[in-house]
């Protein structure tokens, strides 16, 4: 379980919150970086997002198929169907 951090923002009038630097520095999140959102019952969650496979969600040797990030591993499973 991830320890809580301790740190409060509030909200602007926009539905906005600042993440302090600490965190996106330490999460290596920077300007212009894509930061994905999920909820579930118990919160809400923000990681930096990282563009993975379709099929598995791995993140290294992607490649583009039809708009789609697939890995090797994948790519090779479906060329056996």
């Amino acid at each position: 379980m991830k320890k809580a951090s301790g740190i409060v923002r509030q909200l602007d009038q926009l539905g906005r919150v600042v993440l302090p630097i600490e965190m996106r520095r330490s999460l290596d999140i920077g300007v212009r970086d894509r930061v994905e959102i999920t909820a579930d019952n118990s919160g809400i969650t923000l990681r930096k997002h990282e563009t993975a496979c379709v099929f598995c969600g791995a993140v290294r040797g992607l490649k583009d198929y039809q708009g789609k990030k697939i890995c090797e591993s994948c790519a090779r499973e479906i060329g056996k169907l």
